[in-house]
């Protein structure tokens, strides 16, 4: 029995679409302590309000509270989101041309665990989202990744079944998730990788 055609690919943004510089946030959001950006983005996301803070629990008003009260922060709000956005690098990993050429013959879906405030920034500035017709957030579905739920609405807007799907991220959990629900998934690298990853699901890429 053949395997079903392929018909969406969906990615995961944040190292994939988008990169992440921590530092380019931290450094600011907490002047003063003796942590690495990378040991203070790792206690933002271990914070216990992180998951409501990710699926939409709380406001972007609240939560600046919150970490201002944590780490100490004189930030105003308006200088607070400015800082909490410079962690996605304004320059996209892939070219338009890239992207366009599979939305030619697949539905491209973008979804990822982020806030409203990354949400927000996202969809103003990377005019590539556009090429996305579906768009799934965890602040918006109520729920993240590994939650089955969250690859369930994914599909269903790009209206596929699971074995009709491949799912791109670059943390392997996420990608397994995927593929406990009956997707294909790739864990990405890089943009060779995901080419060749690509190729060998028979996904034409050139």
């Amino acid at each position: 029995m053949s395997s079903p055609k392929l018909r969406a690919i969906i990615f995961d943004i944040g190292r994939v679409l988008i990169r992440v510089d921590v530092a380019r946030a931290t450094s600011s959001l907490a002047e003063g302590l003796s942590l690495s950006p990378q040991e203070i983005w790792s206690a933002l996301e271990r914070d216990p309000l992180w998951k409501d803070w990710q699926e939409g629990r709380i406001s972007p008003r609240d939560w600046h509270l919150h970490l201002a009260k944590r780490l100490g922060s004189k930030l105003s709000f308006e200088q607070f989101v400015e800082v909490w956005n410079r962690v996605l690098d304004p320059t996209p990993i892939h070219e338009d041309a890239f992207l366009e050429k599979l939305g030619e013959k697949y539905r491209l879906a973008v979804l990822s665990n982020t806030d409203p405030l990354h949400l927000a920034h996202m969809e103003r500035t990377y005019k590539f989202l556009a090429l996305f017709p579906v768009h799934i957030y965890s602040c918006r579905v109520g729920a993240c990744k590994p939650n089955p739920l969250i690859y369930k609405e994914a599909l269903q807007a790009c209206k596929v079944r699971a074995q009709e799907a491949v799912y791109v991220d670059d943390i392997p959990a996420y990608a397994q998730a995927a593929e406990r629900l009956g997707m294909q998934a790739i864990v990405f690298e890089n943009r060779e990788q995901l080419c060749r990853d690509l190729g060998e699901l028979s996904i034409d890429v050139t």
